[in-house]
């Protein structure tokens, strides 16, 4: 029986490189970026770029997963640095953010959600996942009501940031702050 051995440190820091490159590519253009520029960008061979990502799906997806990592993986810093309700709505600026950068990165995204290579319910569980955590903080505190279900909360976003997608940011950010007012606990008295 094999295990399997941990990636070489220099081979991890091509990969990680190859990554952020493709990140900043895929966020200024379309997935159709040639895979010569982010090689070169990321100081690497085409090969190299080949080595880690045989396909420009494998990298478009690694590229998602870092991004959905981040993401759903800063939420115990903003509850550590801010109350729950603004840690909350920080977090909703950060994953705003998040699905507009996959709009370079639609057509490949959709490939693979529709032959099952990304699974979409195991994102959206991971965000709502991450709102049920602001949500208990909040509900704890008395910042946030205690009756609102987490996924309820995924969709309102999803439906925000899919309806404004690519129009003007401040409409977005207004929108994320009615969902806030709705999310607010009412005073008691």
């Amino acid at each position: 029986m094999s295990s399997a051995r941990a990636p070489r440190a220099d081979a991890q820091r091509n990969r990680d490189k190859l990554v952020q490159a493709a990140r900043a590519a895929f966020a200024t253009a379309d997935d159709a970026v040639p895979l010569e520029g982010i090689a070169r960008d990321a100081g690497v061979g085409i090969g190299t770029l080949y080595r880690h990502f045989p396909t420009r799906e494998a990298l478009v997806e690694a590229v998602y997963a870092a991004e959905l990592d981040e993401v759903t993986g800063c939420v115990p810093a903003l509850l550590s640095q801010l109350p729950p309700d603004a840690a909350l709505r920080a977090w909703m600026q950060r994953y705003a953010a998040f699905v507009a950068t996959k709009r370079g990165m639609a057509e490949t995204l959709r490939a693979g959600w529709a032959s099952g290579r990304i699974s979409t319910p195991e994102t959206r569980e991971r965000i709502t996942a991450a709102v049920a955590t602001f949500l208990a903080g909040g509900a704890e505190a008395g910042s946030l009501r205690a009756d609102v279900d987490p996924f309820d909360v995924t969709l309102m976003l999803l439906g925000i940031l899919l309806a404004t997608a690519g129009n003007d940011p401040d409409q977005t950010g207004r929108l994320l702050d009615l969902v806030m007012d709705a999310l607010r606990a009412k005073p008691t008295g």
